[in-house]
Protein backbone atom coordinates (compact mmCIF):
# COMPACT_ATOMS: atom_id res chain seq x y z
CA UNK A 1 0.00 0.00 0.00
CA UNK A 2 3.11 2.13 0.79
CA UNK A 3 4.81 3.64 -2.82
CA UNK A 4 7.50 1.95 -3.70
CA UNK A 5 11.17 3.58 -2.74
CA UNK A 6 12.58 5.55 -6.02
CA UNK A 7 15.27 3.34 -7.12
CA UNK A 8 17.77 6.25 -8.43
CA UNK A 9 19.67 8.49 -5.52
CA UNK A 10 20.40 7.25 -2.05
CA UNK A 11 19.33 3.92 -0.48
CA UNK A 12 16.89 4.22 2.37
CA UNK A 13 18.59 3.95 5.45
CA UNK A 14 15.88 2.97 7.65
CA UNK A 15 13.31 0.50 7.22
CA UNK A 16 9.62 1.32 6.53
CA UNK A 17 8.36 -0.89 8.88
CA UNK A 18 9.98 1.37 11.52
CA UNK A 19 9.16 4.65 9.89
CA UNK A 20 4.88 2.89 9.93
CA UNK A 21 5.64 2.17 13.62
CA UNK A 22 6.84 5.80 14.31
CA UNK A 23 3.95 7.71 13.12
CA UNK A 24 1.55 5.00 14.41
CA UNK A 25 3.42 5.95 18.05
CA UNK A 26 2.71 9.35 17.70
CA UNK A 27 -0.79 9.35 16.44
CA UNK A 28 -1.26 6.73 19.33
CA UNK A 29 -0.13 8.50 21.96
CA UNK A 30 -0.14 12.48 20.75
CA UNK A 31 3.22 13.34 21.69
CA UNK A 32 5.27 15.80 19.65
CA UNK A 33 7.44 14.56 16.81
CA UNK A 34 10.25 15.43 18.88
CA UNK A 35 9.84 13.43 21.55
CA UNK A 36 9.79 10.24 19.89
CA UNK A 37 11.48 7.84 21.54
CA UNK A 38 15.02 6.73 20.17
CA UNK A 39 14.06 3.16 19.65
CA UNK A 40 12.43 4.38 16.39
CA UNK A 41 14.48 5.97 13.42
CA UNK A 42 14.83 10.17 13.91
CA UNK A 43 12.17 12.06 14.26
CA UNK A 44 12.85 14.37 11.24
CA UNK A 45 12.85 11.40 9.21
CA UNK A 46 9.40 9.99 10.16
CA UNK A 47 7.88 13.34 9.77
CA UNK A 48 8.99 14.20 6.80
CA UNK A 49 7.85 10.48 5.59
CA UNK A 50 4.60 11.52 6.76
CA UNK A 51 4.23 14.60 5.46
CA UNK A 52 5.10 13.10 2.32
CA UNK A 53 2.55 10.60 2.38
CA UNK A 54 0.24 12.83 3.31
CA UNK A 55 0.70 15.42 0.64
CA UNK A 56 0.25 12.62 -2.08
CA UNK A 57 -2.61 10.83 -0.41
CA UNK A 58 -1.35 7.57 0.76
CA UNK A 59 -2.44 7.48 4.43
CA UNK A 60 -6.05 8.54 2.93
CA UNK A 61 -5.76 5.62 0.48
CA UNK A 62 -4.51 3.20 2.93
CA UNK A 63 -7.44 3.79 6.01
CA UNK A 64 -9.66 3.75 2.49
CA UNK A 65 -8.41 -0.06 1.80
CA UNK A 66 -8.31 -1.40 5.20
CA UNK A 67 -11.84 0.43 6.07
CA UNK A 68 -12.84 -1.77 2.50
CA UNK A 69 -11.17 -4.95 3.79
CA UNK A 70 -13.08 -5.00 6.64
CA UNK A 71 -16.23 -4.30 5.85
CA UNK A 72 -16.29 -7.19 3.40
CA UNK A 73 -14.91 -9.20 5.89
CA UNK A 74 -18.44 -8.68 7.56
CA UNK A 75 -20.36 -9.17 4.52
CA UNK A 76 -21.04 -5.73 3.47
CA UNK A 77 -21.00 -3.54 0.47
CA UNK A 78 -16.66 -2.05 0.26
CA UNK A 79 -18.28 1.27 0.32
CA UNK A 80 -21.06 2.76 2.84
CA UNK A 81 -24.03 3.92 1.93
CA UNK A 82 -25.07 4.98 5.43
CA UNK A 83 -22.75 6.93 8.32
CA UNK A 84 -23.12 8.37 11.84
CA UNK A 85 -21.73 12.37 12.82
CA UNK A 86 -20.54 13.39 15.96
CA UNK A 87 -18.32 15.76 17.44
CA UNK A 88 -15.97 15.64 20.15
CA UNK A 89 -14.34 19.09 21.92
CA UNK A 90 -10.82 18.35 23.15
CA UNK A 91 -8.48 20.43 24.77
CA UNK A 92 -5.83 21.89 22.69
CA UNK A 93 -1.96 22.44 23.73
CA UNK A 94 -1.10 25.97 24.77
CA UNK A 95 1.50 26.00 21.67
CA UNK A 96 -1.86 25.28 19.48
CA UNK A 97 -2.20 28.54 17.39
CA UNK A 98 -5.17 30.91 19.04
CA UNK A 99 -7.14 30.58 15.37
CA UNK A 100 -7.52 27.04 15.69
CA UNK A 101 -8.79 26.89 19.20
CA UNK A 102 -12.13 27.92 20.48
CA UNK A 103 -14.03 27.81 24.12
CA UNK A 104 -16.89 25.00 23.94
CA UNK A 105 -19.31 26.25 26.64
CA UNK A 106 -21.56 23.55 26.05
CA UNK A 107 -18.55 21.12 27.52
CA UNK A 108 -16.29 23.78 29.42
CA UNK A 109 -13.09 23.01 26.98
CA UNK A 110 -10.91 25.27 25.03
CA UNK A 111 -9.57 23.71 22.83
CA UNK A 112 -10.72 22.12 19.35
CA UNK A 113 -13.83 20.19 18.10
CA UNK A 114 -13.95 17.11 15.86
CA UNK A 115 -16.49 16.32 13.67
CA UNK A 116 -16.61 12.43 13.01
CA UNK A 117 -18.29 10.54 10.21
CA UNK A 118 -18.04 6.84 10.35
CA UNK A 119 -19.83 4.15 8.94
CA UNK A 120 -22.54 2.11 10.39
CA UNK A 121 -19.56 -0.54 11.63
CA UNK A 122 -17.91 2.44 13.59
CA UNK A 123 -15.06 2.03 10.89
CA UNK A 124 -13.74 6.02 10.41
CA UNK A 125 -14.45 7.59 7.56
CA UNK A 126 -14.15 11.54 7.92
CA UNK A 127 -12.65 14.13 10.18
CA UNK A 128 -13.39 17.37 10.00
CA UNK A 129 -11.30 19.71 13.10
CA UNK A 130 -12.18 23.47 13.72
CA UNK A 131 -11.94 25.44 16.89
CA UNK A 132 -14.20 23.97 19.69
CA UNK A 133 -16.36 27.18 19.56
CA UNK A 134 -18.02 26.43 16.24
CA UNK A 135 -21.79 25.14 17.06
CA UNK A 136 -22.36 21.08 16.05
CA UNK A 137 -25.09 22.59 13.22
CA UNK A 138 -22.17 24.85 11.49
CA UNK A 139 -19.31 22.70 11.96
CA UNK A 140 -21.11 19.60 10.71
CA UNK A 141 -21.06 21.27 6.94
CA UNK A 142 -17.66 20.72 6.38
CA UNK A 143 -17.51 16.70 7.43
CA UNK A 144 -20.93 16.17 5.47
CA UNK A 145 -19.32 17.53 2.31
CA UNK A 146 -16.17 15.79 2.92
CA UNK A 147 -18.04 12.79 2.77
CA UNK A 148 -20.15 13.50 -0.06
CA UNK A 149 -17.59 14.00 -2.31
CA UNK A 150 -15.29 11.01 -0.73
CA UNK A 151 -18.20 8.37 -0.69
CA UNK A 152 -21.50 7.25 -1.63
CA UNK A 153 -22.44 7.72 1.68
CA UNK A 154 -26.08 9.55 1.13
CA UNK A 155 -28.07 8.70 5.06
CA UNK A 156 -26.30 9.93 8.01
CA UNK A 157 -27.51 9.46 11.94
CA UNK A 158 -27.05 12.22 14.07
CA UNK A 159 -27.87 13.54 17.77
CA UNK A 160 -30.39 16.13 18.22
CA UNK A 161 -26.96 18.47 18.27
CA UNK A 162 -27.41 18.74 14.77
CA UNK A 163 -31.26 19.16 14.58
CA UNK A 164 -32.25 22.32 13.05
CA UNK A 165 -31.29 23.92 9.19
CA UNK A 166 -28.68 21.44 8.90
CA UNK A 167 -30.94 18.93 7.87
CA UNK A 168 -32.90 20.94 5.31
CA UNK A 169 -28.89 22.13 4.10
CA UNK A 170 -28.00 18.50 3.77
CA UNK A 171 -31.39 17.34 1.70
CA UNK A 172 -31.00 20.50 -0.30
CA UNK A 173 -27.58 21.03 -1.32
CA UNK A 174 -25.73 17.42 -0.58
CA UNK A 175 -29.08 15.64 -1.18
CA UNK A 176 -28.21 13.31 1.59
CA UNK A 177 -30.99 12.40 4.28
CA UNK A 178 -29.63 13.62 7.72
CA UNK A 179 -31.56 11.67 10.31
CA UNK A 180 -31.45 13.01 14.10
CA UNK A 181 -32.02 10.16 16.59
CA UNK A 182 -33.55 11.84 19.99
CA UNK A 183 -33.41 9.39 23.08
CA UNK A 184 -36.43 8.78 24.82
CA UNK A 185 -37.83 11.49 26.99
CA UNK A 186 -36.77 8.79 30.29
CA UNK A 187 -33.69 8.22 29.66
CA UNK A 188 -31.18 9.11 32.09
CA UNK A 189 -27.31 8.77 31.04
CA UNK A 190 -25.57 7.60 28.04
CA UNK A 191 -27.11 4.45 26.63
CA UNK A 192 -26.29 2.36 22.97
CA UNK A 193 -29.78 2.82 20.78
CA UNK A 194 -30.40 -0.22 18.21
CA UNK A 195 -29.45 -0.32 14.99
Amino acid sequence: MLPSPQWMGRPEKHPRRAIVDGILYVVRTGCAWRYLPVDFPPWQTVYSHFQRWNRRGVIERILTELRERIRLAHERQPQPTAGIIDSQSVRAADTAHSDTRGYDSGKKVNGRKRFIVTDTLGLLVTVWVLAASWQDRDGAKGALLATYAATPIRNVFADSGFAGRLVDWARNILRTTLEIVRKPADQQGFVVHRR
